[in-house]
């Protein structure tokens, strides 16, 4: 059965209150007001980590839990397309690889740490949620962890059932690939390196 998101009360997020949608001409436009967030991001000044944050056991159940029921909830909306990952995995990683997703999943789509809330976890900024390569959340949150080590294992240590599958490593592949993007465009600069000895890694365990 099909199931959105506001109905399943395990995932903390800020609730809908209205949702206006209207049309100007050949534009459409949506607008929607959440409930206020009482907590502070985890990182504040954009999505990579640089420091670690006080985060109890509490908060990854939190975690694990919602990234597992989002990733249960079926639709229709498209967060990571094949066509992106069939163009950019070769260009951005510099060598062949195998570009078809293993499996989809529904996933948030944008989860950094500045979309995640503490010490009361509460998962923000919704629009980009969808289907995209399973395990594709936790990749992303571990990639934007590569700077602070003892982090990025917490990560792995509690979304390892995602992270150490196949499929999970093509999503960290594919989230390398998004980021080393940004990084010709010249964000993320920091990033580089780790994520290009991350990529290296896991090229060479898949052969």
């Amino acid at each position: 059965m099909a199931a959105e998101l506001s109905m399943l009360p395990d995932v903390p997020r800020p609730r809908l209150r209205r949702r206006l949608t209207w049309a100007d001409g050949d534009h459409g436009y949506l607008a929607e007001l959440y409930e206020p967030v009482l907590n502070r991001t985890v990182t504040v000044d954009g999505p990579v980590l640089r420091n670690e944050p006080a985060l109890d056991e509490a908060w990854w159940q939190a975690l694990v839990g919602a990234l597992d029921s989002v990733a249960s909830v079926w639709t229709s909306r498209v967060a990571v397309r094949q066509e992106y990952l069939d163009r950019a995995m070769p260009e951005f990683l510099g060598v062949p690889v195998d570009t078809k997703v293993p499996a989809w999943s529904t996933a948030h789509g944008d989860l950094h740490w500045a979309n995640l809330t503490a010490p009361i976890l509460s998962v923000l900024d919704w629009e980009g949620w969808g289907v995209a390569p399973a395990g594709f959340d936790a990749a992303m949150l571990h990639t934007y962890s590569l700077l602070v080590p003892k982090v990025a294992a917490q990560v792995r240590r509690h979304l390892g059932h995602v992270l150490d599958t196949p499929v999970g490593r093509f999503s960290e592949l594919a989230v390398i690939t998004m980021l080393l993007q940004t990084v010709q465009r010249g964000d993320n600069l920091d990033l580089e390196k780790p994520l290009r000895e991350r990529a290296s890694y896991l090229l060479d365990a898949a052969v």
